[in-house]
């Protein structure tokens, strides 16, 4: 049997058998990541030229962005480059790093949408301690804290996944590498290294959730303490494009992660990787800029001041 020495690349799995789905594929894919690139890429435009947004709700949401076209900028090319050229292979150290960068950007898209989440908190729970609880140095503070604890958790991921040795080939049974298909090569004896560290990424990830949970108690508690109908409209509209963003992003990643193997199949896990890790970070800016007047201003005045310059 080959073990993690003797392999110099991965096999992917093939999105589909025949050409023209292939072909129909690629074509969807350079759609998606279109629309990815030009949605994030206009937040973080707008939101870096607009001088009135720049506040914390708006940086932490063009971080978001960012984590964004770095999780579309890892997985898509390469599942592009295998749909047009009818090939399945990625290096070994073409997968590792896919899988750092994959973990990074996913890690940091997860804190950063906690952080948003406790900006909403404090601007409808405390209101008058707004501006000293996120004041600049603060919000740089905390979108530091995200980015570090992303690289911190993907390197430890990476690192200990790869240093496992690999008894059973090397065809994973994904589109892109992911850790549970890589886990499925170890050797057997080798599978109960993998619990010394993966709890310090459940405990993260628990942690950002039972935050997000408490903090929404907590916010619609609030809202509902709001006399007039129309401030009650105005507090919680201001939460839903958040809590969109956050429920698609955590509801097919746990469900990828955490169903049963019972209902488990290729065909089901690659539908559930495509959305949480494709087009989610599609959406994104769709789902912000839809309920966000301001947002929507500042890009239609990107885009009508760039197409006036040419």
């Amino acid at each position: 049997m080959p073990n993690s020495s003797s392999i110099s690349h991965f096999l992917l799995l093939a999105l589909a058998d025949t050409r023209q789905l292939q072909l129909l594929h690629f074509c969807l894919l350079l759609g998606i990541s279109l629309a990815a690139l030009l949605g994030n890429g206009l937040i973080i435009s707008a939101v870096a030229c607009s001088h009135h947004l720049h506040t914390p709700m708006f940086f932490f949401l063009l971080n978001l962005a960012l984590s964004d076209l770095g999780s579309i900028c890892t997985t898509v090319p390469k599942a592009m480059h295998n749909s047009l050229w009818n090939t399945t292979t990625i290096s070994y150290t073409g997968c590792a790093a896919q899988l750092f960068f994959f973990l990074f950007f996913i890690t940091a898209e997860f804190c950063l949408l906690t952080i948003m989440c406790y900006d909403r908190y404090v601007s409808i729970c405390k209101p008058l301690h707004y501006g000293t609880l996120l004041g600049s140095r603060a919000c740089a503070h905390m979108a530091a804290a995200a980015w570090a604890s992303a690289f911190l958790n993907a390197l430890l991921l990476t690192a200990n996944t790869f240093s496992l040795p690999l008894c059973h080939g090397n065809a994973l049974g994904h589109f892109f590498c992911e850790v549970p298909q890589i886990l499925k090569l170890s050797c057997s004896n080798s599978y109960l290294r993998e619990f010394g560290f993966l709890p310090a990424s459940a405990f993260l990830g628990f942690g950002c959730f039972m935050f997000i949970v408490f903090s929404y108690v907590q916010i619609f508690r609030a809202v509902l303490r709001i006399p007039s109908e129309q401030g009650r409209h105005r507090a919680f509209s201001t939460c839903l494009p958040h809590l969109a963003v956050i429920s698609l992003f955590i509801s097919t990643a746990m469900f990828a992660y955490l169903k049963p193997p019972s209902i488990s199949s290729p065909s089901l896990d690659l539908a559930l990787s495509v959305l949480y890790s494709v087009v989610s970070p599609a959406l994104n800016p769709l789902i912000y800029s839809l309920r966000n007047q301001e947002l929507k201003a500042a890009v239609w005045r990107l885009m009508t001041g760039c197409f006036q310059k040419h």
